[in-house]
């Protein structure tokens, strides 16, 4: 993308460039750097709320650290736009998100200014604290550690933690707080209730503008500065909150709240702050989607909210005169709801994935039914446990790459006791330009080794419906249902609610060449790869649909083996473990040899880009799929 010649932002092509500019002079390349990210967002969809909120902390915190030596790490790492694009990345900013483009998050190998890795959130204090401890144990004393965690990441456990550990640390750590009062939906919990008591108390913020007059009277005041500071602040602390300031009750010097979008103020604060030592956080209020007014009114949809025209903020759907097929989300939405209407027993868990995940539905029609704990899968889980002791059934819905988070939770806390808990993970499979980070690859692979587990995978939108029909029913224990992100292959929704059989799957397309054993969505991808085997090829190709990992279909298994010798194996998780791995270790324990072909996510990092090219690159695409079989038919 190209900026128009005089403007400041095309001469920033390094944090350098960005300090020799005049503290007046990055009002303007605030701006100029709102209008370059909702021009290149809304022609290349990405995360676009956030972004624009963070514009000037971004420009503050490179036009004072002494970025990549001074540690900078991002949290939630979708924030992260403006730093990529101040850091070089601004004529490449057009590839963000796209297959073999750059990320659309921090990412250690693409910048040295990306000082950490970040897709899920809530990681940056623990990993600033980690770099902080590791350069006073080299003796790099001069290193600045800085820590921005916000879009709802303090919410979760992980970041507690963190504090708890860095407050007796003592260590040069700046943590800031980008108090935006929402993650993808309205922030949940007492936390946010406190933040807001603190931002809107007059008598805090007067108290709060003379600390500030304090320290930028330093020379005045001279050696006793720092305790007249901290004698306002333990004054502020007992007498105007009547309680213990929530961050310095874990040993933190506690700034703020402060204007997130006044640059030169940032500015001002920061260097101050470069001067104190130990672990300090700065709260910093800011709104989403800030400058840009559909953004700061509907900051649910203008998270992320594809194509647009930058204009009027209206979606840009090149396919809307096409039918398309439903989208799993929805189906799954409204077919709690269907179920909720008869079974007073179901209630709905997510933690912070309400729109994403489209449990919107359920609170609207049951609000007291539906739970959103935020940013905090683990608590999710074991609340989902809590819920199903006492007679409930939880339909605890989380992405699948966020569950990798509550793994333990689901052992300890649910398998072992083998209560009914119905875990639906969204986002199962490849996710497309939200890249490695997100990808659910690894669900059906780590769930297959726990006991009690039911593990199933619905081909399309009418078989989601009829296992969470199924999932409903007492004594099942946990139970999960893994779907993909995005549209299925039916365009109609009202089906009848059908029971499935526990562990069995079913042969969907007779043949005697080879057969097709499939899990999940990308069984429509072999079913397609049979007919064109048929109609290119003249290879007869059965397809087998085993729909459930655990309990497996032996039974079906058995029909396979004794009438094929030559299988492919098909799954969007990875080969290790998962479908492909079960069917191997079938065939071995019961003796049968054949020759067996998986396919599925490789065992390597697999990046951003559609879903098509991604399939593609994995193999398991209609393409990859029929190459696959000829060569096995060699």
């Amino acid at each position: 993308m190209k900026e128009e010649k005089g403007s400041i932002l095309c001469k920033i092509d390094s944090p350098n460039d960005l300090k020799k500019l005049k503290e007046k002079d990055l009002v303007l390349l605030a701006e100029e750097l709102r209008t370059f990210i909702v021009d290149a967002v809304s022609k290349n969809p990405g995360h676009l709320g956030a972004n624009l909120g963070t514009i000037e902390l971004t420009i503050a915190l490179h036009y004072v650290y002494n970025t990549p030596y001074d540690r900078i790490v991002w949290d939630v790492g979708h924030q992260a736009y403006a730093h990529k694009i101040l850091t070089g990345r601004r004529d490449v900013f057009h590839s963000n998100r796209m297959y073999k483009g750059i990320s659309g998050f921090p990412k250690i190998s693409e910048s040295e200014f990306d000082a950490f890795g970040v897709g899920h959130s809530s990681t940056s204090i623990s990993a600033a604290l980690g770099m902080a401890v590791a350069s006073a144990l080299k003796e790099d004393n001069g290193r600045q550690h800085v820590a921005i965690i916000g879009d709802g990441s303090m919410t979760a456990g992980m970041a507690m933690e963190a504090l708890n550990n860095a407050g007796m640390a003592n260590s040069n750590l700046l943590v800031i707080l980008n108090d935006n009062g929402i993650a993808i939906d309205k922030n949940t919990g007492a936390l946010k209730e406190y933040l807001a008591d603190i931002t809107s108390s007059r008598i805090y913020n007067r108290f709060r503008n003379l600390v500030w007059a304090v320290m930028g009277g330093n020379t005045r005041y001279g050696k006793n500065s720092r305790g007249i500071v901290k004698q306002i602040s333990n004054a502020v602390k007992s007498s105007i909150l009547k309680k213990n300031n929530f961050f310095e009750a874990f040993n933190f010097r506690y700034f703020g709240p402060v204007d997130g979008h006044d640059v030169e103020r940032l500015v001002r604060i920061l260097n101050d702050l470069k001067k104190i030592r130990g672990p300090k956080i700065l709260h910093c209020v800011t709104t989403k989607g800030k400058g840009y007014e559909m953004a700061e009114k509907d900051q649910v949809r203008f998270h992320a909210p594809g194509l647009f025209d930058k204009n009027t903020g209206k979606s840009v759907n090149s396919n809307s005169r096409k039918k398309e097929p439903l989208k799993y989300q929805d189906v799954f939405g409204k077919t709690l709801v269907e179920l909720a209407k008869k079974n007073k027993n179901i209630v709905g868990v997510t933690p912070a994935m309400l729109t994403g995940s489209s449990l919107t539905f359920m609170m609207k029609e049951f609000p007291e039914r539906t739970f959103d704990v935020g940013i905090a899968e683990q608590h999710a889980v074991t609340y989902s446990a809590g819920m199903a002791v006492q007679g409930l059934l939880p339909f605890c819905n989380i992405y699948s790459s966020f569950m990798q988070r509550a793994f333990d939770q689901v052992v300890h806390d649910v398998a072992i006791q083998n209560f009914d808990v119905v875990f639906c993970l969204d986002r199962g499979g490849l996710v497309g330009e939200d890249g490695a980070t997100h990808h659910g690859v690894y669900d059906l692979s780590f769930f297959r080794g726990i006991p009690n587990m039911i593990i199933s995978a619905p081909l399309n939108e009418k078989e989601l419906r009829n296992l969470m029909f199924t999932a409903q029913e007492k004594g099942n224990g946990p139970f999960v249902i893994r779907y993909p992100r995005g549209r299925g292959v039916m365009t109609e929704w009202e089906t009848p609610l059908e029971k499935v059989e526990i562990g069995k799957g079913q042969k969907i397309r007779e043949g005697g060449d080879a057969a097709i054993v499939a899990i999940g969505h990308p069984g429509n991808f072999a079913l397609e790869a049979a007919e064109k085997l048929k109609k290119e090829y003249d290879k007869d190709i059965a397809v087998y649909d085993m729909r459930f990992l655990k309990p497996f279909d032996k039974e079906l298994l058995h029909d396979v083996f004794v009438k094929h010798k030559r299988i492919i194996t098909v799954e969007d998780g990875t080969v290790i473990g998962g479908l492909g791995t079960a069917v191997m270790e079938f065939a071995a324990e019961n003796g049968y040899h054949a020759k067996i072909v998986r396919l599925g996510v490789p065992d390597r990092i697999v990046e951003q880009g559609t879903l098509k090219e991604l399939y593609r690159e994995c193999g398991f695409d209609v393409e990859g799929i029929v190459a696959a079989t000829l060569k096995l038919l060699k």
